[in-house]
């Protein structure tokens, strides 16, 4: 990196801190006339006839063009300083404007060019010593009082470039580790979309086999002792779920298509395996209760109880994870019509759980991202946040008449 003009401030900035740049580049600009000038009076009061005064005007005046080349600085730094560092030659009143173009090179490039400039600034100095010696200072006292300012002003300078170089570094890592953040969940709403598609494919696939299955039964059981044209229905219904079985396949089948080795396929979980899943979570040694409150458990549709038993998994995972010691309660209720609701919260327990558990698995931080991806896709809402001195992840699910 050779220039931090674009890491100092990224992106255009603001109206303010562009008026306070102007401002500050004016105040400089005239501290650096004020003390070029002052110094030039003062060897015009106490070093007379080292120099013609008519040069001394000339000094003035070429001090008061070069000193405006440091609202310059910024966009070309290495350029403004020699270009200040050969006026200082032939006039006094551009030094301290030198020095700090030296300061800005030393901050806005690498080092080879800030010492390359605070070099030739150096010689300068001795240089105009030696073309108009002043009989009250030595060539070599002023060679020392300029290497005593200059290498302050090139080490702060230094040090400045590092400080903005690990800020801007910090913030690039801060924008890249939001990028790779966001990636990973993306991610893992991918991967939740196509677990969600493959099984809707299996449930979906045995579903319409099982009625192009009876449709073909019920062709051939009435084929020639029933209305012709109830056959024909039989006989549609079967063509028709053979159609949408195949259609199925070939648009959700190339889920499949991936290197990993092919599942057997298995049973979804439904709401009725939720107390098998708490029963093995006990089982590990994890306090859990289980309160239930539904009428009929059988009313609830597979796809919703699909979804409430992947609540409770991540729950219990999550407890498992991060709250060994907890004492889970896991509750779900509501009716036909209105809403299912599940949740599991921890709280701290005096029964302490199985050391095992502490930290049983990592925690990769997404089982909550493809959970919310699961639960919008039914129209429910998800929350996790803390609750307490514990931790709650509950679902709110439409549930149709």
């Amino acid at each position: 990196m050779t220039d931090l003009s674009a890491a100092e401030h990224p992106g255009r900035p603001g109206r303010w801190t562009t008026a306070l740049r102007v401002a500050g580049d004016l105040l400089l600009v005239l501290v650096c006339w004020g003390t070029g000038l002052a110094v030039l009076g003062f060897e015009l009061e106490e070093a007379r006839g080292v120099r013609a005064e008519e040069w001394l005007v000339v000094d003035a005046l070429l001090g008061v063009v070069a000193v405006p080349l440091l609202f310059l600085r910024r966009r070309w730094p290495v350029a403004v300083a020699v270009a200040l560092v050969a006026a200082s030659l032939l006039s006094v009143a551009v030094g301290f404007a030198s020095v700090v173009a030296v300061f800005s090179v030393a901050v806005r490039r690498r080092w080879p060019a800030a010492v390359a400039v605070a070099a030739g600034a150096a010689v300068t100095g001795v240089a105009q010593a030696v073309l108009w010696p002043d009989p009250t200072v030595t060539w070599w006292v002023l060679a020392i009082a300029l290497v005593g300012v200059l290498l302050p002003v090139l080490a702060w300078g230094m040090y400045v470039r590092s400080r903005r170089e690990l800020a801007a570094s910090w913030r690039e890592q801060a924008v890249r580790a939001r990028a790779e953040q966001e990636l990973r969940a993306e991610q893992a709403r991918a991967v939740e979309r196509s677990r969600i598609a493959r099984e809707m494919h299996d449930v979906l696939a045995h579903r319409i086999s099982l009625v192009s299955m009876h449709a073909g039964a019920l062709e051939v059981r009435l084929e020639g002792s029933a209305d012709p044209e109830v056959v024909a229905s039989a006989a549609t219904i079967r063509r028709s779920a053979h159609a949408a079985l195949e259609d199925l396949r070939d648009i959700l089948g190339v889920l499949r298509q991936d290197d990993a080795p092919a599942e057997v396929p298995r049973p979804q979980p439904t709401l009725a395996d939720v107390p098998g899943l708490v029963a093995e979570v006990v089982a590990l040694g994890a306090p859990v209760d289980l309160d239930v409150r539904l009428a009929d458990p059988g009313e609830v549709p597979e796809a919703l109880g699909r979804t409430a038993f992947r609540v409770v998994q991540e729950g219990l995972t999550n407890v498992r994870k991060h709250a060994s010691g907890h004492r889970a309660q896991v509750r779900v209720e509501g009716r036909r019509g209105r809403f299912l609701e599940v949740s599991v919260v921890d709280r701290p327990s005096g029964e302490g759980a199985t050391p095992v558990l502490a930290g049983a698995a990592p925690a990769s931080g997404f089982g909550l991202v493809g959970l919310a991806e699961r639960v919008e896709l039914v129209g429910g809402r998800l929350r996790a946040g803390r609750l307490g001195a514990g931790f709650e992840v509950s679902a709110r699910l439409p549930w149709p008449r």
